[in-house]
């Protein structure tokens, strides 16, 4: 296996397990338990959620695969906080939309090619890439699976 080829398997086989390990323990909770707060005075369940499937569906835009799934998650799960947030997705919905957007998300890698991910996403300028070439598409799933993993500790909480 080409050395390209097996960096990127690295790095999406964590992510895909990541996905795998949050959605394990979401299934786990009721709906209620989702409801509750990682601690007193911190986030719910339910935003750590929607703040997640929003993270993930600014991914479309910044790999190049598209249009946001979900821009409505925008305003509330990543502009405002879980107190003042003004959510509209029911607690099954924000479980169908994290479904519907990872099964999207990894029919799109599926079909990239290894050095595909190696190019510059969309939010750095050609300029920028030339000096920083490590401001890779990849480098957005390094960074969005660190993120994941975090919030999933926090998840892991509630249960």
């Amino acid at each position: 296996m080409i050395t390209t080829d097996l960096l990127v398997k690295m790095v999406l086989d964590r992510w895909n397990g990541s996905i795998v390990n949050l959605s394990k323990h979401l299934n786990a909770l009721t709906d209620e338990q989702l409801q509750k707060e990682i601690a007193p005075g911190k986030n719910s369940g339910t935003y750590l959620l929607g703040h997640l499937i929003a993270v993930h569906d600014d991914m479309l835009k910044l790999l190049g695969m598209g249009e946001k799934l979900f821009p409505e998650l925008y305003e509330p799960f990543i502009k405002q906080a879980d107190k003042v947030a003004t959510q509209t997705s029911t607690i099954s919905e924000l479980r169908a939309m994290w479904e519907k957007q990872h099964n999207v998300l990894q029919e799109k890698f599926e079909i990239m090619k290894p050095e595909e991910w190696f190019e510059k996403h969309t939010a750095v300028t050609e300029e920028d890439f030339a000096k920083e070439p490590h401001r890779n598409k990849l480098n957005i799933i390094i960074t969005r699976t660190s993120h994941l993993q975090y919030h999933t500790g926090q998840i892991v909480l509630l249960n």
